[in-house]
């Protein structure tokens, strides 16, 4: 009869642990589900443009020469004004508003209106590129964190008054680039522009060579 008994209570145990391990199973597949749910569908790699030879990073990691580029394109689309600063460049500052933190666009708001009540913008046409030879390089960028740059842009900037060329500048830009993954719809890039890091700085003037002197005699 004891016999008996301990078989029972032996069964009941094992049918005891059986339900525990499949509650804990059940539990298991719902936070996997839940996890899984709320994984993100996208994710944003930054990739060097150089894929010649293989590189290993954390996937949340911007390489500089990305950061360099970004800063590049936005500062360069916000400086473009085909035809009347006056027009283009409130226009440039509300299209790329999406790549400017709200403190960049309410600074560029304000230097767009001081422009416009000294008369800098009316008629004006102003283009920038980079000063040939001192394009991206290792000290472009200087990493203050994981989520902030400071972006050196060595560039010319010309403007015209209609077709007269009136100022030709060439000027260091250390502009700030801090990570903003708020809109990846309108925003793929997930940066966006603090603006100046620090005063602008003038550079020196690119000195042209000279022509070589045709001479009669061969060497």
């Amino acid at each position: 009869m004891s016999r008996f008994r301990n078989g029972m209570t032996a069964r009941d145990n094992h049918i005891f642990s059986l339900r525990i391990a499949c509650v804990l199973l059940f539990a298991g597949m719902l936070i996997t589900g839940i996890g899984w749910m709320r994984a993100p569908s996208e994710l944003t790699i930054h990739n060097p443009p150089d894929l010649r030879s293989g590189s290993t990073r954390k996937w949340w990691e911007v390489p500089p020469s990305t950061v360099y580029s970004f800063a590049f394109y936005i500062f360069q689309q916000l400086n473009a004004w085909p035809k009347n600063g006056e027009v283009d460049y409130l226009a440039k500052i509300a299209q790329m508003s999406v790549y400017l933190t709200p403190s960049c666009q309410d600074f560029l708001n304000k230097d767009a209106q001081m422009r416009k009540n000294s008369g800098e913008l009316r008629d004006r046409v102003r283009v920038v590129y980079e000063i040939p030879r001192r394009g991206y390089s290792r000290r472009s960028v200087t990493l203050l964190d994981q989520d902030n740059w400071i972006a050196r842009l060595d560039l010319v900037a010309d403007e015209y008054y209609h077709t007269e060329p009136v100022k030709r500048a060439l000027v260091r830009y250390p502009l700030k680039v801090v990570r903003w993954e708020g809109d990846p719809e309108r925003n793929p890039f997930g940066l966006a522009l603090d603006f100046y890091a620090a005063i602008p700085q003038r550079l020196e003037a690119i000195a042209q060579p000279e022509p070589e002197k045709k001479s009669g005699a061969f060497k």
